[in-house]
């Protein structure tokens, strides 16, 4: 039974990788037809394109550490590839968090009132220091990653094993106890994009609130060009505050092969619950951006003509 419902999740899995890399295959394509068009890319495809490429990524990662589970259950266990693939996996990961913060601090800066000096500093350059600003999360995620990553080697995971068979040496709980404090180092680090984007979403919330009252009070209503740009920017901020406490969970549960033995159907739930955030968020991104929203149309107006098109040739040659 617990084969089969591995096999079924091993699916599933396989169906949102497909569904995620559809997504961000085409926030990346468009904007960069875009740029090659116009041999200039605005601030905000880049950070989309970025997204979009980092969520490639870890959705690669991802599923790679679900075949290697099902599949080849000793080299999870032992073998140096999944150093590897833990270290992909973590950088990806903080990757595209940083990318998505990035995202709610570009849309903060463009969208939100305020009249403080810092603010109104920042709101001027920002399309300057964005390019700047995704290189150093690139090289910080790096930083973080490269020594933690020291201490994934084999020898934890062959106490693992090991714990599956007799009892754990006492080199094997050292072991795992260093192991169990780095993993929470890398899962700690992870809130503090989440606690700027938190801030972000909140110091919106507080720029559309004063926005509003300034409307009421003039008597020009509610619905006008900032006001829908508030709510557009809320919305994608808050899907991704909401996609990514499940992401975190489900990473929770997925790193938890580690320290408990014999968790191979819970790791692959996490790792299945965990492909829905870069997979989902994309297509959330898609329909709020007006560019890419139009391409998506575009595109499924083709693929319906086209379809149109084959059923009507074959109702006439019938």
């Amino acid at each position: 039974m617990t084969d089969k419902v591995q096999t079924t999740l091993l699916f599933l899995a396989i169906g949102e990788f497909s569904v995620g890399i559809l997504g961000n295959a085409f926030i990346g394509l468009v904007n960069c037809m875009d740029w090659v068009k116009k041999r200039k890319i605005a601030s905000i495809d880049l950070i989309l394109t970025s997204l979009a490429i980092s969520r490639i990524c870890l959705l690669c990662v991802i599923l790679l550490d679900c075949f290697m589970l099902v599949l080849y259950p000793d080299v999870y266990a032992t073998g140096k590839q999944m150093r590897i693939i833990d270290f992909f996996w973590t950088l990806t990961n903080h990757l595209s968090i940083w990318f998505a913060t990035c995202l709610s601090i570009y849309y903060f800066f463009k969208i939100a009132n305020f009249f403080h000096p810092l603010f109104l500093w920042m709101k001027w350059r920002i399309d300057r220091v964005i390019s700047w600003i995704l290189l150093g999360c690139m090289v910080l995620s790096v930083f973080i990653n490269l020594p933690a990553t020291e201490n994934l080697n084999a020898d934890f995971r062959r106490c693992v094993k090991a714990k599956r068979k007799t009892n754990l040496t006492w080199s094997c709980r050292v072991t795992k106890a260093q192991h169990a404090s780095t993993k929470l180092f890398l899962n700690l680090v992870t809130l503090l994009p989440f606690s700027v984007c938190l801030m972000s979403f909140f110091l919106l919330i507080l720029s559309l609130w004063r926005h509003i009252r300034r409307m009421q009070l003039s008597a020009t209503g509610c619905r006008d060009p900032s006001t829908e740009a508030h709510v557009r920017a809320l919305k994608a901020v808050i899907s991704f505050l909401l996609l990514f406490i499940a992401y975190y969970l489900s990473f929770l549960i997925a790193t938890s092969s580690y320290f408990i033995p014999e968790t191979e159907l819970a790791v692959i739930f996490g790792e299945f619950i965990a492909l829905i955030y870069p997979s989902s968020h994309s297509f959330i991104l898609i329909l709020g951006n007006s560019k890419l929203r139009r391409a998506s149309l575009k595109v499924l107006w083709t693929v319906m003509s086209i379809l149109k098109g084959r059923k009507f040739q074959q109702h006439k040659q019938i």
